[in-house]
């Protein structure tokens, strides 16, 4: 029992260390996400606003409004290559080494 207690903190003290890791570069992937977020709402705010959009075809609007075009691009792209599992992935590991947690305190 004493060996199986052991075994679950040098897991959770392993765990700790992943965790640990990962959070910078979550925050950096955070802040990527926001950012092209914020470009791209405004981006379709100043396309949305704009006048000539409801006289010109759809390929016209966007040529002419690049900055929203280029900006919901890259948030596809961003989602396409896993950017949401970047983010929430870092923030499961705690609830998982919660789990963890209770299961050691439980054998103890």
């Amino acid at each position: 029992m004493a060996d199986q207690t052991e075994d679950l903190k040098a897991f959770e003290r392993r765990l700790t260390e992943v965790i640990s890791g990962h959070q910078p570069a979550a925050r950096f992937w955070r802040i990527i996400f926001i950012l092209v977020s914020l470009c791209t709402v405004l981006g379709a705010w100043t396309w949305l606003t704009d006048p000539e959009t409801s006289q010109v075809s759809l390929s016209q609007s966007l040529w002419s409004h690049l900055f929203f075009t280029v900006s919901c691009s890259v948030l596809l792209l961003l989602f396409l290559f896993g950017i949401h599992k970047r983010i929430v992935a870092a923030s499961m590991y705690p609830l998982n080494k919660n789990n963890i947690n209770e299961i050691v305190k439980t054998s103890e």
